[in-house]
């Protein structure tokens, strides 16, 4: 007989009286909010470092900050006569009544940190005032206050952290781990506070330091501060923000979005080198976060991560920074505001074509090299039969001057000049040497041509129809032709709709309707979105029970699929019925749309086409990538081709 378990019996405690807990218990629980880690600790004390006017903190840790945590400041110091009151909970000098609860302009304000550390900790605190003739050092537990000698400024020293609560001391990780959380503390206030310096000692040796910028707090000394604690890599890899919001109407302040945003290519698998500052406080924030990963949407490839650090100013009665014990997060009067700021900051730092940057470092380079073909592969000719359909390496002939299919497809802007190659370059030739490329004559360097101010050089060939290679002054330049055009055909589709009157593509009506086998989900859809259909410049009816009929397409894409285009189109409204859902979808519907409009692989382009494609890049918006964030062109510098072959070993 299988016996059964039964769960015990639950019976009602006997009732306990209402009664106030002491001051110990009520210090403890506060602690067990604010402090998590020695990191909190670190966090807080050099909060009040920096609400005392500190331009130099030193932290000096044992064991990761569990044995020791101490934090040396210069700051203005805490009179005598205060000392004892600091210690004491809800005892601030930051706020006096709920005005200034509601414009908090300091880090700290609560009032609690002190009183929480020192009920889990023996805690000691040595401080000078400016014009005291000594500092004075109070110990924590028994409240004894005695002189010592030491500079104006603070020192706070908490040892054995989580003493009075052993069962909390058993969650800590190992020395290293809690090292390296306290590391990270007092880094997120670096990054904002390039005016102070900040040193981190632990077990008697220098584990970081960020000297102060001499120079005044701005956008200069922060890109070095970032440069410091970040690293080359960050800023080199990255683009500067500086935006400002209008004037709200009732005259307060405009939001304010500054510091720099990593490039595409600087993605990370994990948003591990994410910082955002309100005020110069460090936030986890959903509203900013999300408003620059909304900015890299058409820029990023798959799941990747962005890397930044931004600095939102805002007018301090419009934010709340009194929703979390830790202080690390806030709420916005306007969110909305604020989204729009970081979105719009961020988009406009990403949209100038990195291409750019080149030419600034082709213009330093005062020895440019000249690539050019060696004489022996100019006179040798390849019999016909070495040559397939696709050759590995197409060197085009040029056009004559006139509208190319090709540039039907996007035509060039009469600001853009697109160079003319010589008539003699480029024309495939029959010999009897085996070269598995066909040359002749390449063309001769033009004076009148300023091909140093093209970024992405000149167009020279095309590989395997899919890569277009240019050479600029810096080396060899590769493009993803499709990739490319693909943006530009992009950007164009969303500039042509926000210019557009009623927010409609133009379309061209087709002289003879393009029809196609349609599933009935296919037939549902595009009978269900004729207005959102015609909005995207399309017009899709049905031509049978079976079959729909494209009549109608943007004039941008008159030369793509006009099959593979509805298609596309349709199955994204599919999955993106409600039409509030479309109108954030409308992004995604354009991508798709110049995913199939761009030109296709195994295309030959003449070299007119090539550089009418690379002059379009270097004044498109985002064109180093495409809207699926796949890069567009790839750089490779004549060192790097250098050292390919060990020229100069």
């Amino acid at each position: 007989m299988n016996a059964s378990i039964s769960p015990p019996l639950l019976s009602p405690s006997p009732r306990r009286v209402i009664r106030e807990l002491p001051d110990e218990l009520i210090s403890q629980i506060a602690a067990g909010e604010v402090v998590e880690r020695p990191a909190s600790v670190v966090r807080e004390l050099v909060d009040n470092a920096l609400d005392a006017g500190a331009t130099q903190i030193t932290l000096r840790l044992l064991a990761g900050g569990v044995r020791l945590i101490a934090v040396e400041d210069d700051g203005g110091g805490i009179p005598m006569e205060e000392l004892p009151i600091a210690l004491k909970r809800h005892a601030t000098s930051k706020i006096r009544d709920l005005h200034e609860l509601e414009s908090v302009g300091t880090m700290g304000f609560r009032g609690e940190a002190l009183a929480a550390i020192n009920s889990i900790a023996d805690m000691a605190i040595s401080s000078r005032a400016s014009g005291q003739p000594n500092a004075f050092l109070l110990d924590g537990r028994s409240g004894e206050l005695k002189p010592v000698a030491r500079s104006t400024g603070t020192t706070v020293e908490v040892k054995e952290l989580f003493f009075s609560t052993p069962a909390r001391r058993k969650f800590l990780k190992t020395d290293a781990t809690e090292l390296a959380h306290c590391v990270e503390a007092v880094r997120r206030h670096a990054l904002a506070r390039p005016d102070v310096g900040f040193a981190i000692w632990h077990e008697g040796k220098l584990v970081e330091q960020w000297r102060a910028c001499p120079a005044p707090q701005n956008i200069a000394a922060l890109t070095e501060r970032l440069r410091d604690v970040l690293g080359d890599d960050f800023t080199e890899r990255s683009v500067a923000v500086d935006h400002q919001s209008s004037m709200r109407d009732d005259g307060s302040q405009a939001v304010r979005v500054y510091g720099r945003v990593g490039i595409p290519d600087a993605a990370r698998a994990r948003p591990d080198q994410q910082f955002a500052y309100v005020n110069g406080r460090f936030v986890r924030d959903k509203v900013i976060t999300h408003a620059a990963r909304s900015a890299y949407e058409d820029v990023l490839h798959g799941q990747r991560q962005p890397v930044y650090a931004l600095y939102v100013e805002i007018d301090p009665t419009r934010v709340d920074v009194n929703v979390h014990p830790t202080k690390i997060e806030v709420r916005f009067r306007d969110s909305r505001e604020v989204h729009q700021a970081v979105r719009r900051a961020v988009d406009a730092a990403l949209a100038a074509p990195r291409a750019a940057a080149a030419a600034v470092a082709a213009a330093a380079n005062a020895t440019a090299p000249t690539i050019i073909l060696p004489e022996e592969l100019i006179q040798n000719k390849a019999p016909a039969h070495v040559l397939p359909a696709q050759a590995a390496i197409y060197f085009a002939a040029p056009t004559p001057h006139k509208v190319s299919d090709f540039e039907a497809l996007w035509p060039v802007s009469a600001t853009v000049a697109v160079p003319a190659p010589s008539p003699a370059a480029y024309a495939p030739a029959t010999t009897t040497s085996a070269v598995p490329f066909a040359v002749a004559s390449p063309p001769s360097a033009q004076p009148d041509q300023p091909s140093e101010a093209w970024p992405l050089g000149r167009a020279i060939a095309q590989l395997q129809g899919i890569y277009i290679l240019a050479e600029n002054s810096q080396g060899l330049i590769v493009v993803d032709m499709h990739a490319a055009h693909e943006r530009i055909v992009y950007e164009r589709l969303k500039a042509q709709l926000a210019n557009t009157e009623h927010a409609r593509i133009s379309s061209q009506p087709l002289l003879i309707p393009v029809t196609f086998a349609a599933t009935p989900q296919e037939v549902a859809t595009a009978e269900a979105h004729v207005d959102t259909l015609a909005t995207l410049g399309l017009e899709i009816s049905p031509f049978s029970p079976k079959t729909l009929a494209v009549r109608a397409v943007p004039t941008s894409l008159v030369q793509g699929d006009a099959t593979e285009l509805a298609r596309g189109v349709l199955s994204e409204l599919a999955q993106h019925e409600a039409s509030t859902v479309i109108q954030r979808a409308h992004n995604e519907l354009l991508g798709t749309m110049a995913c199939h409009g761009a030109v296709r692989a195994n295309r030959r382009l003449t070299i007119d086409e090539m550089n009418a494609l690379l002059r379009q890049m270097e004044t498109t918006e985002r064109s180093d990538q495409c809207n699926h964030g796949r890069p567009t062109w790839r750089q490779i510098t004549v060192k790097e081709l250098d050292a390919l072959f060990m020229r100069g070993r």
